[in-house]
């Protein structure tokens, strides 16, 4: 008997109401629109305010993925929580949407792979399902970046690019064998880890306590990325990843019918497109619009991509991230 397939049963989203448009961060750094734009595409993020944190709106986007499954949150036996800007060290967030949504005691993790976390928990819900270790999953991806950043013109080049957001997806056993989750593929090397990190505050050997008076002075609690090795890695990995997900399905890339690629920088993607020689209709983008949302980006791009009619029931539809660690992951679907 073949092992079932699984596939997206829903999805959902959520953003916060208030937008933080290229000029508005003009009165907060030494930075323009135009500068912004050139470097990475992004025109506009959402940042929370005081109501919201990363569980809530994880919390907003697993309902509206919930009714968008036609699914209620007692059929969940399992949950998937992505993120790096969890709202508490510890516990993590999974064990508080158990709560909130009221499941009964099911598995709650929380997986840290940063802007590769929505693809691996993807994979990670494929092969319980496929196993039939469970039968639905709930599946999030959500970040706070904005209480994270060095909004000064020391952090400009990092706090320009990220913005706050959520999506949920929920995943199933598919009811039609032709559709679901085909292949996928995980990566990771961690030669390079410090290259895009927030390493403080933390507990590695040789520190004084978890945060110092130091730390902060020196600006040590900000993320810093260094921009040309993660642009140079991601682009040659995720065309990669992508051929290696339709390789084991003995596809091409000019099959696909639509590639959604992590939202990092717009000039990435754009060259991820041309190294596949994919055409620009094939492939969706909205950091412009968003910026990047890490662990949400998948799920915001692929729920605004099938309502704006790209991805349709039969389409084979590819989901492509690159992280921080470095992690890397692809994953192939027939939607």
């Amino acid at each position: 008997m073949n092992a079932p397939r699984a596939r997206i049963l829903g999805l959902g989203i959520h953003v916060p109401s208030q937008v933080v448009t290229n000029h508005d961060l003009t009165k907060m750094m030494d930075t323009s629109h135009e500068w912004i734009v050139e470097r990475s595409g992004i025109e506009q993020r959402h940042w929370v305010g005081p109501e919201d944190g990363n569980f809530t709106m994880g919390l907003k986007a697993a309902r509206m993925a919930l009714a968008d499954a036609g699914c209620d949150a007692a059929e969940i036996d399992c949950i998937i929580y992505a993120t790096l800007s969890p709202d508490y060290y510890f516990p993590g967030c999974g064990v508080l949407i158990q709560r909130e949504l009221g499941i009964g005691h099911v598995p709650a993790f929380d997986i840290r792979q940063q802007c590769a976390g929505f693809v691996y928990g993807l994979q990670m819900a494929d092969s319980f399902i496929r196993a039939g270790q469970y039968r639905k999953i709930l599946l999030i991806g959500s970040e706070v970046h904005s209480r994270l950043l060095d909004k000064s013109t020391r952090g400009r080049t990092v706090s320009v690019l990220f913005g706050d957001g959520a999506g949920a997806a929920v995943i199933g056993v598919s009811d039609d064998p032709a559709r679901g989750i085909l292949s996928s593929c995980m990566h990771s090397d961690g030669s390079d880890a410090e290259c895009l990190a927030m390493q403080w505050p933390g507990v590695a050997a040789g520190r004084e306590g978890f945060i110092t008076h130091q730390d902060i002075d020196e600006a040590r609690i900000f993320p810093n990325m260094e921009g040309q090795k993660v642009f140079k890695t991601a682009v040659k990995c995720m065309p990669e990843a992508v051929q290696e997900v339709l390789e084991k399905q003995g596809l091409a890339v000019s099959d696909l019918d639509m590639l959604i690629p992590h939202q990092a920088n717009l000039r990435i993607s754009e060259m991820v497109a041309k190294l596949l020689r994919l055409d620009a209709s094939k492939v969706h983008n909205n950091i412009q619009k968003y910026g990047n949302t890490t662990a949400a980006t998948i799920p915001l791009c692929l729920s605004e991509a099938r309502a704006l009619g790209k991805v349709k029931p039969g389409d084979l539809v590819c989901t492509v991230a690159f992280g921080s660690g470095f992690t890397w992951g692809a994953v192939l679907m027939r939607w």
